[in-house]
């Protein structure tokens, strides 16, 4: 289901009206339920995905509340792995069979590599994050391990930020769903606002470019220089548009239902300089990176050739999550 459906434009009043018409206690298995509905909208099956990564981190979480040692190491590679795992399948197994196979043929060994004809899973790499840094959290005892199951999967799968982000950190997400929530109409009109704003973003400014980029660049030996350019210009507005536009519609749809995410994008093209355009764009990607990745590395602590090392790993890491190909890595 896309945000930009007719299918979502009855799908959310539908999820608001029946939010706030039932009881507290039941506000949380009301979202679970519409967010797993939302998800299956695109392929039923894939909801196992899901149900598997949301089992694996609240399992571990419990056994690393309780372990010590040696113990907590091996429970915590072991959910990262088989994480990393279902996501490397889906998502990478193409590409690394196609790189293998095309390295030994270079040095004359013959070999095929079946490939699988699979789909991706939408907002897989999303929620795979999301979960292995609640786990992360609560390996590191930055956070406890939550208890409620059903709260769990809620903060794995809250639809408005399902399908692109952003990515959330559990002790900010986890909370917000024990609180009481009570219609507001000014907050409820300040989301829809929100919303609208993010609309405007996808359908009428990233929607309206992509019809001069898509001509320019699926034709590119017709056209000139002069429309490269441009095509190549207004495409940075263009990606802007799409995915600033679903994070504020994300944003909005949140805050509709009294729930506050992370703003993922800050005026990202009026950045001082490259550092300051990546603390703008992706904001909570980039935070995860560095909290879990950058850091960990060693950050800036051991030296200017480490840190500019610890720097190329992030963004390769990050070229690789963005797209399964070496134009993203590049």
């Amino acid at each position: 289901m896309l945000f930009n459906s007719l299918q979502f434009m009855i799908f959310f009043p539908l999820v608001v009206l029946g939010y706030y018409a039932i009881p507290k206690r039941l506000k949380s298995l009301w979202l679970l339920i519409c967010s797993y509905y939302f998800y299956m909208s695109w392929n039923p099956i894939y909801i196992l995905l899901i149900l598997f990564t949301t089992v694996v981190t609240y399992g571990a979480g419990r056994v690393l509340k309780v372990s010590v040692g040696k113990v907590r190491k091996i429970v915590l590679f072991g959910g990262v792995a088989l994480n990393l795992g279902i996501l490397g399948y889906y998502k990478y197994y193409n590409f690394l069979a196609a790189n293998i196979c095309g390295i030994l043929n270079k040095i004359g060994v013959e070999i095929q590599i079946p490939k699988f004809d699979v789909i991706l899973p939408i907002g897989i790499s999303f929620y795979t994050f999301q979960a292995l840094g609640y786990l992360i959290d609560v390996y590191r005892k930055d956070i406890l391990a939550e208890q409620s199951f059903l709260r769990y999967a809620l903060f794995c799968s809250f639809f408005p930020q399902l399908a692109a982000g952003p990515i959330e950190k559990a002790a900010d997400m986890l909370p917000q769903y024990t609180h009481e929530h009570k219609w507001d109409y000014e907050q409820v009109r300040e989301g829809l606002m929100v919303m609208l704003w993010g609309f405007f973003l996808k359908l009428v400014l990233a929607d309206r470019i992509a019809v001069l980029v898509d001509t320019v660049y699926s034709d590119h030996q017709t056209y000139g220089g002069y429309y490269l350019i441009v095509a190549s210009i207004l495409f940075a507005f263009q990606i802007y548009g799409d995915f600033a536009g679903y994070s504020t519609i994300a944003l909005g749809a949140a805050k509709v239902l009294d729930i506050n995410l992370s703003d993922n994008f800050n005026s990202p093209y009026l950045a001082r300089n490259i550092a300051d355009f990546w603390r703008r764009w992706h904001v909570t990607l980039m935070r995860w990176f560095r909290n879990y990745v950058y850091i960990p590395l060693g950050g800036n602590r051991k030296g200017v050739i480490r840190k500019y090392v610890n720097i190329l790993i992030v963004f390769g890491l990050s070229g690789l999550w963005h797209g399964a190909s070496w134009n993203f890595v590049a």
